[in-house]
């Protein structure tokens, strides 16, 4: 009896460290991806609020003529900025907490409190739009009433799982609001079951009516922009997990038009199909490619492009995009920004670090880079989930 307990013990144990979302509650995978990091892989708890003067800035290595600095700190799991003209600054969470901070003149102000995962933020004509898991908030007026916020829920119908329920919301170019639905799995074929809503972007008004698929075939985009001249939409996408160490890649896409479909659940990485006996009917012909396959895991969030201003004149319109870093790989990488380089018809033609150091030779980690906003002057607000701060990152030449 004793020894058939003890197996049942190793069992579950070993199938709580794998993603299995059909069978396994999605909060007690994210405690055991938690532990994986920190006792397994070799990751470091983040620093407790009295060792914020101790994060190792010297650790980040950027490139030369390039500073940096702690903008803002104490921000438990700062994750999805939005910037106003006026720069307040206002950042969303992963944190249980469910708070969404705002920052002004140095000084913090709460918005939130218990909200669910609300770590979408977006800034309009005045008013703050914050994305929990399946409502989008809006506080009008925010900027004269941060210290009474009030919100009102101008759409309550997403889907309410939280597995890559979490959401990363910005205006386009149209004034429209786009919304991702990520997959609520690894990998499972919602589309094919009549649920369509699901690995999709989305677009609203802004009062929340008029919902409509935009892209489809996306497994989980926490980050996306429109190129600063044509207008055209970029998204980073998270690849899926436990198919080894090296494959398939994360992908940063492009769609010149709406309508688009980027291959998931059938095909990764633009040429690697599905190798699930029911999704593998499928191949990739018909599916966008990538602009850009990255390494696997690395887990891009934020992507930029770099604006006229601060940065030298070569790194205008390039894109700067935030590699969280991966969790289900037996050797890490990723935790870094990437710089990917443009060509005259807007293919990627190289890409190389631009910012990493977050993660030490020795396999331990400290910060983990979210999501990007720039400022006025063109210096770069980037935020980071695992040691509690926004950075600003400039050029003094």
């Amino acid at each position: 009896m004793k020894n058939i307990i003890l197996l049942f013990l190793c069992f579950f144990t070993w199938s709580c460290g794998n993603e299995t979302p059909d069978t396994i509650a999605v909060t007690n995978m994210k405690n055991e991806i938690k532990k994986t990091e920190s006792k397994k892989k070799g990751g470091t708890s983040k620093p407790t609020k009295k060792e914020y003067d101790k994060i190792p800035l010297d650790k980040i290595k950027l490139p030369e003529g390039f500073k940096v600095e702690v903008y803002a700190e104490g921000i438990d799991r700062a994750r999805s900025l939005a910037l106003t003209p006026n720069e307040t600054l206002f950042v969303g969470t992963m944190s249980k907490k469910g708070v969404v901070t705002a920052v002004k003149n140095g000084q913090h102000y709460k918005l939130s409190k218990g909200w669910n995962m609300p770590n979408g933020v977006a800034f309009k004509d005045g008013d703050l739009y914050v994305a929990e898991v399946s409502r989008i908030h809006k506080f009008e007026d925010i900027e004269n009433t941060l210290d009474n916020p009030k919100s009102t829920v101008i759409n309550d119908k997403y889907p309410t799982e939280s597995h890559h329920g979490w959401k990363f919301i910005s205006f386009g170019p149209d004034g429209k609001l786009y919304v991702p639905v990520g997959a609520p799995c690894n990998i499972c074929d919602k589309e094919a079951e009549g649920e369509k809503i699901y690995a999709s972007i989305t677009r609203i008004n802004p009062d929340g009516t008029g919902r409509e698929i935009v892209q489809k075939g996306i497994r989980n985009t926490v980050g996306f922009t429109w190129h600063p001249d044509n207008e055209e939409l970029w998204f980073t996408d998270n690849g899926r997990d436990w198919w080894g160490d090296d494959k398939p890649g994360c992908e940063v896409n492009h769609a010149p038009k709406d309508g688009m479909h980027f291959g998931y659940p059938y095909c990764h990485q633009g040429d690697m199909p599905e190798n699930d006996d029911e999704i593998s009917k499928h191949t990739c012909e018909g599916f966008t490619p990538p602009a850009k396959v990255l390494r696997a895991h690395v887990a891009p969030l934020g992507i930029e492009f770099i604006p006229a201003g601060n940065f030298p004149k070569k790194y205008e319109k390039q894109i700067l995009v935030a590699e969280h870093g991966s969790w289900n790989r037996t050797k890490k990488q990723g935790y870094r920004l990437a710089l990917l380089t443009l060509d005259e018809n807007d293919k990627v033609k190289s890409s190389a670090t631009f910012a990493d150091g977050w993660l030490d030779d020795d396999g331990e980690v400290w910060g983990r880079p979210v999501d990007m906003e720039f400022m006025k002057d063109g210096s770069l607000l980037l935020s980071d989930d695992m040691a509690d701060v926004v950075y600003r990152i400039y050029y003094e030449g």
